[in-house]
């Protein structure tokens, strides 16, 4: 039983999510329409075409299928994208300054493990590059991120410990199909955005779910 930031039958744990099939159930905040929605509000809160890059580690096993929707929902809204890799927290730093030479306009991070356990340096470096970016955990508008947009945790954590009720009453884990995320929250950081020289759109502030001034 497991709360999970990756897509469990790509990584081999379970057969499908619908049918584990295997001791192993839980919660999942992987979403195929993730990164479609970050580039629509990046779109929307510079209100013109933009050329857009992505920050990937290309060592996770898993990137391929998560460049691949990124790349088609670019392509589906005609938007350039421009694929920025970091192989190690080393090369993070350098990572910014390829998206800036390569005049990327914003910025989407990936949600990588290497990236998720570092919202100040990433939402530091993007303010020293004046780069707006969006993150997938709020804890990175908390700390100075521009936007973040991903799935609400609290309320996974919440169906976490409703699947493991059931199962101390004797459900099996096989028998549970894997829950994906179902919500998701908006967080926007006006103090960066006014840093940024960047003016939010009322229509952006309205469907925000917390608005840091």
């Amino acid at each position: 039983m497991s709360v999970s930031g990756v897509d469990p039958v790509e990584a081999g744990l379970v057969v499908s999510l619908n049918r584990p099939g295997a001791n192993v159930t839980g919660v999942t905040s992987m979403n195929s329409g993730l990164a479609a929605k970050q580039l629509g509000l990046l779109h929307q809160l510079l209100q013109r075409d933009a050329r857009s890059a992505v920050l990937i580690n290309p060592g996770n096993p898993q990137i391929r299928s998560a460049l691949a929707d990124v790349q088609a929902a670019a392509a589906a809204m005609g938007q350039q994208l421009e694929i920025i890799a970091a192989p190690s927290n080393r090369d993070i730093s350098g990572a910014f300054g390829d998206a800036v030479r390569k005049r990327a306009d914003a910025l989407l991070i990936s949600p990588d493990p290497m990236f998720t356990s570092r919202p100040v340096q990433l939402a530091t470096l993007a303010a020293r590059h004046a780069l707006p970016a969006i993150y997938a955990l709020r804890e990175f508008a908390d700390v100075g991120g521009l936007m973040s947009y991903g799935s609400n945790f609290t309320d996974l954590y919440r169906q976490a410990g409703i699947y493991t009720g059931r199962i101390l009453k004797g459900e099996k884990p096989a028998d549970l199909p894997i829950l994906q995320a179902t919500k998701f929250e908006l967080v926007v950081n006006l103090q960066t955005a006014e840093a940024l020289g960047l003016e939010v759109p009322a229509t952006l502030l309205a469907i925000a779910d917390e608005v840091i001034e």
